[in-house]
């Protein structure tokens, strides 16, 4: 692979693409040159794309999908208004007739994990050896939103660094990956072309950033809505109810991203943390989420705190860290969808009650739905039809209605419903046997 300078006479960097894609080249993130900044990035506009290859997409690694598929190396900017780079996966249906009227989703995956064997760039490769990662999973509800007709970009919004938990950050990296997508020549879109975002969890909380920066950061871009699904709502409230629990790796992996954020957290953990929990920190850059959690399962991080626990999340420091990272604090322009498990282990209902009220407060139109039966893991795929629907008339332009909260038993208990998460079992098959018409 060619990593090309920028042009000297223009002073704007060359896209470059490698086509190569073999299985048995496929690495981590960290050990591949093409995520490395070219030389003099910087003198590039947000969302420019650097670097350009097509890659092969497999379900679990394994079960090859008829997709093309490409992956955008682009510049974007860090919460410290620094240039950074980042890296976009693209998709579009292998051999699909270009539409007139085509819109682009970027959906966001739940990374949940400071690993970027994680990321989805590289879990969804063909060849990808990255079991327990989250996105393997998302791939199957992926492929049947790609079965809309919309081109697809799923960004590796933890950055470079794998910063889970940073604000606004991960915003600007969403919104760069949809800039670079719009301006990707293979994929036949425009600048004008509707841009819709989606994402569930960790996704859905990268999604709430990118709503909220929307309007200062992108102006230019046609959102028409965002669908947030079981986004957080306060990740530090989640972090004082999870720690000693089964999800105790939750809230250490999002400790270990925000060290990589705030250099003020990464000097008070290792002022008051001891060494064998600074191990226990260090080894999550080694882990997918699902090891993390089973690995770390009840683990108290307060045991190797030469402090307790309350005190020093009271410190100043930490207080205006928890509150940087809720969301919640600016009104998107444009609709939201907001989707919650009222029985959720993991995301606490209150929680995201809480942001939905801040989000009305400042003049948002929210739809709100609440599911009583469903709980973290399974409301994802069961709400993933109404989801696809609500953002089919987004990208439509039907209105919508005034903001309100609904509080249903099931969101598979209508017939839409129903016959949505039909469709999506049929999809998944078809996943299964690589097919996706």
């Amino acid at each position: 692979m060619s990593i090309e300078p920028v042009a000297a006479s223009t002073g704007r960097p060359r896209v470059t693409a490698d086509h190569a894609d073999s299985e048995s080249s496929i690495t981590i993130p960290s050990m591949d040159p093409f995520y490395r900044a070219p030389a003099d990035f910087e003198s590039a506009e947000p969302g420019t794309v650097l670097r350009s290859r097509e890659v092969t997409l497999a379900l679990f690694g394994v079960i090859r999908q008829k997709v093309s598929a490409w992956q955008l190396l682009y510049r974007t900017t860090g919460l410290d208004g620094a240039a950074r780079v980042a890296v976009t996966t693209v998709i579009l249906p292998a051999g699909g007739r270009q539409r007139p009227h085509r819109a682009l989703l970027s959906y966001q995956c739940a990374i949940d994990a400071v690993s970027d064997r994680c990321f989805p760039s590289y879990v969804l490769r063909a060849g990808a050896r990255a079991v327990g990662s989250v996105p393997q999973f998302e791939f199957m509800i992926i492929l049947y939103a790609l079965r809309r007709g919309w081109v697809l970009s799923l960004p590796d919004h933890e950055g470079m660094n794998g910063q889970w938990g940073a604000p606004i950050e991960p915003g600007y990296c969403i919104l760069d990956g949809a800039r670079a997508a719009l301006s990707f020549e293979p994929l036949d879109l425009a600048a004008t072309t509707p841009v819709a975002l989606w994402g569930y969890s960790g996704g859905g909380l990268a999604t709430s950033w990118a709503a909220e920066a929307a309007a200062d950061y992108a102006p230019e871009l046609d959102i028409v809505g965002a669908a947030l699904g079981s986004p957080v709502g306060d990740p530090g409230s989640a972090f004082s109810r999870l720690n000693g629990t089964i999800f105790a790796a939750l809230p250490a992996m999002v400790v270990e991203g925000l060290r990589r954020t705030y250099p003020v957290l990464d000097r008070l953990v290792r002022e008051h943390v001891a060494a064998a929990g600074l191990e226990n920190l260090s080894s999550l850059h080694r882990k997918t989420t699902v090891h993390a959690v089973v690995s770390m399962m009840m683990h108290d991080l307060e045991r190797h705190l030469d402090i307790p626990m309350a005190d020093l999340l009271a410190t100043p420091e930490i207080a205006q860290i928890f509150q940087d990272i809720q969301p919640g604090k600016s009104a998107p322009k444009f609709p939201l969808l907001v989707v919650q498990a009222v029985h959720d282990p993991m995301i606490d209902v209150d929680d995201v009650d809480g942001q939905v009220r801040r989000y009305r407060a400042a003049g948002a139109n929210v739809t709100y739905i609440r599911d009583r039966l469903s709980e973290h893991l399974s409301l994802h795929p069961i709400a993933a039809p109404v989801t696809l629907d609500w953002l089919s008339d987004r990208f439509a332009g039907k209105p919508t209605d005034e903001s309100s909260t609904n509080t249903v038993w099931s969101l598979a208990g209508s017939l839409p419903g129903l016959r949505g998460l039909l469709g999506l079992a049929a999809s998944t098959g078809r996943a299964f046997a690589g097919r996706i018409d």
